[in-house]
């Protein structure tokens, strides 16, 4: 079985750049707190790398 992330939405995305809200949408995320799970692979390493300011990461 696949390595799994759990990504969690930390703080808003009001005042950010547009890339980095669109990104955060392309996670899943929409909500404060919300949280998804997403394989780990690198194009979804690279994702939270661009908006880890944003999101907790836990390795599952």
């Amino acid at each position: 079985m696949a390595n799994k992330l759990r990504i969690t939405l930390v703080k808003s995305t009001i005042g950010t750049k547009p890339n980095h809200r669109k990104t955060i949408e392309a996670l899943g995320l929409r909500k404060i707190r919300q949280t998804v799970e997403k394989q780990d692979n690198p194009q979804m390493r690279g994702m939270i790398h661009k908006v880890k300011h944003l999101v907790e990461v836990e390795e599952i």
